[in-house]
């Protein structure tokens, strides 16, 4: 009876040891995902800000149509950055979070 107890015992101390270590693993990636859309948010204003300066400096429709068509081409390429880098760091998040249960399962 008393071996069942101690393993027992020691289950229980594994699954809390793994679920700290989860929390922590998913606190640093969490706040890596939350860095990452406060950049991106930061760099579209600053993108549009500039974009909204150079669209009232423009001096024809046709240099209008082209800062246009630049600000799109770029918004388009960093959003689909952003959005490739978010997917990177989201499975970095998950992989960080089942890692201290990957032992339960082998067991």
């Amino acid at each position: 009876m008393l071996k069942t107890f101690d393993d027992m015992q020691k289950t229980s101390n594994a699954n809390v040891d793994a679920t700290v270590h989860s929390f922590e693993g998913a606190t640093k990636a969490t706040q890596a995902i939350a860095t990452e859309v406060a950049d991106y948010t930061k760099r579209s204003f600053e993108s549009a800000t500039k974009t909204m300066e150079n669209l009232l400096g423009a001096k024809s429709p046709d240099k209008a149509f082209e800062v246009q068509s630049e600000y799109a081409r770029a918004a388009y390429e960093d959003c689909v950055s952003h959005a490739s880098k978010l997917g990177q760091l989201y499975t970095d998040l998950a992989k960080e979070a089942f890692r201290p249960y990957q032992s339960f399962v082998a067991k």
